[in-house]
């Protein structure tokens, strides 16, 4: 129907034109309240999820205008709180905040606020003595972190160290562990957790509701005397790294150095021939695969250890020796640097045909065939035991890639103990025993080959192989009934010198469902 033709109704308001308005005072309400936004930004907490909005923002106040300071007044502000920051030169730092944010001199900007962050270095705590008047009664929110050099030095924390300089204030130590990237870009790129602790419960609720108002993750940790071990836990590098990394690291310096004196150094000290070109690429792939089969079957050697000892003590409340309950508690880190490993061997193996020495090779391999006047070249065993090597080799890395995605905490967080068990214990195994297999196919008949031993050493896969077989040994005996029955009796709280009578379960599958090492 054209426009304006008879009978057309007039368009609803919202759909086509806007409703006519007749008084002019009524308009100008309307446009103003047009203009606002559907959802303000106090309806939207740091979750994304909407809230109430609160009926008053509330209003704290941070000292200094640092890194820190600037992103913890930005992410307040994007959490609808009311921020003033306290400067010793307002008029140059007002151009770093946020424009919602309030830039003055320090002793006004303490004056409203219940809450001060104090976001300045321990060697500047001194400074703000003066405002001690305007303290008083006030949270001090200690965010510093000393350095390695300074934890050792000084006994106390820079928490305490700031509740001695004000005593009238309420200290809490708290965010220290956050950086400022993860401030600016919220939690959900960052650790949520934000340890707290304070002699005051009443302020550590409050600066815990604040916290929660970011969008973190409050985590008690006692009193103000815990400070000094908070602040020690931004000092921490990879802690549960460092013995896994010395772990792998000294295997790979051992195999290298194996197999350079076998594959490097034997040519060149016995027939003249010069292969040191092997040393960043061929030694290298060889030594990975050798690193990565160890490491796995690492992983499951204290399990057995474990089992072992529980058989012979006859208990499983007996505790385990440091050195082994140490042990158990690294094999996660253990069996990613296997992936890590395994992955690298991978990659190195295609590099292998890239190379021109394996070019030249292949060419001189070719020259001799035509001089020896062979058309034909093929050899059916190993043809057959490259392409099982190859296949059970890409299996045992899909297997290792399992393991090391389920190990992921946001994958093993959606998976139930029972299914998290069978991929890390079940299928664990069956990746060792993959790697086994692929490690077997490739040695084949070469460990009973007298010129496979150069200076007397026998071939590199022949070491690799003890740990891994006693490893599965150790499995296919705990499997006989005889001893999978007593591993279960005491798994399930049986002990060989109490007086209590314990009977399993008719159900042989519900027996198998206690919980293994």
């Amino acid at each position: 129907m054209a426009a304006g033709a008879p009978g057309e109704q007039s368009p609803a308001p919202g759909c086509g034109e806007p409703p006519t308005v007749k008084d002019p005072q009524s308009a100008a309400k309307m446009s103003g309240e047009m203009d606002k936004p559907l959802i303000s930004r106090r309806l939207v907490d740091s979750d994304g999820s909407l809230a109430e909005a609160p009926s008053e923002a509330p209003r704290v106040g941070i000292l200094g205008s640092g890194d820190f300071a600037r992103s913890l007044a930005t992410r307040l502000v994007g959490s609808g709180v009311s921020v003033v920051v306290g400067s010793r030169n307002p008029k140059r730092t007002v151009g770093l905040f946020p424009a919602a944010a309030q830039v003055t001199f320090q002793a006004e900007a303490v004056g409203a606020p219940e809450v001060i962050f104090v976001a300045v270095f321990r060697e500047h705590y001194s400074s703000l003595c003066g405002l001690s008047d305007q303290l008083a009664g006030k949270i001090l929110v200690d965010v510093s972190n000393p350095t390695e050099r300074e934890h050792l030095q000084h006994r106390e924390s820079n928490a305490e160290y700031l509740a001695s300089l004000f005593p009238t204030c309420t200290v809490v130590k708290a965010f220290n562990v956050i950086s400022a990237w993860t401030l600016q870009a919220g939690p959900r790129d960052g650790n949520r957790q934000v340890p707290i602790c304070s002699d005051q419960p009443e302020a550590k609720r409050t600066v815990s509701e604040l916290a929660h108002t970011m969008g973190f993750t409050p985590v008690d940790m006692g009193s103000l005397a815990s400070a000094r071990e908070v602040e020690a836990m931004p000092l921490r590098l990879l802690p549960s790294w460092k013995v896994p990394t010395v772990l792998a690291l000294g295997i790979f310096i051992f195999f290298y150095v194996y197999n350079f004196i076998r594959d490097v150094l034997q040519p060149y000290v016995q027939e003249g021939k010069n292969k040191f070109y092997k040393l960043p690429l061929s030694v290298v792939n060889t030594t990975l695969p050798c690193v990565a089969y160890v490491l796995l079957s690492l992983v499951y050697l204290p399990g057995v250890l474990a089992a072992t000892l529980q058989l012979w003590h006859g208990t499983k409340y007996r505790r385990f020796p440091d050195w082994l309950d140490h042990w158990l508690q690294h094999r996660k880190q253990i069996g990613l640097l296997s992936f890590f490993c395994a992955s690298l061997h991978a990659v190195y193996s295609v590099c292998l045909p890239v190379r021109y020495s394996y070019r030249y090779d292949l060419v001189n391999l070719a020259i001799k065939q035509v001089l020896a006047n062979k058309s034909h070249l093929w050899v059916e065993e190993n043809v057959w035991r490259m392409e099982i090597y190859l296949s059970l080799g890409v299996l045992a890395l899909g297997m290792l890639s399992l393991l090391a995605v389920t190990s992921l905490p946001s994958i093993a967080n959606s998976l139930n103990w029972r299914e998290f068990s069978f991929v890390q214990s079940t299928l664990g195994f069956v990746a060792l025993a993959l790697s086994t297999l692929h490690t077997l196919t490739y040695g084949w008949t070469r460990a009973f080959e007298e010129s496979r031993y150069k200076f007397y050493l026998p071939p590199t896969f022949t070491l690799t192989l003890l740990v891994p077989c006693v490893v599965i040994l150790a499995k296919g005996l705990f499997l006989l009934p005889c001893v999978s029955r007593r591993l279960s009796r005491i798994r399930r709280g049986w002990e060989k010198d109490s007086a209590v009578k314990f009977t399993l379960p008719m159900d042989h599958s519900l027996a198998q469902k206690t919980s293994h090492v």
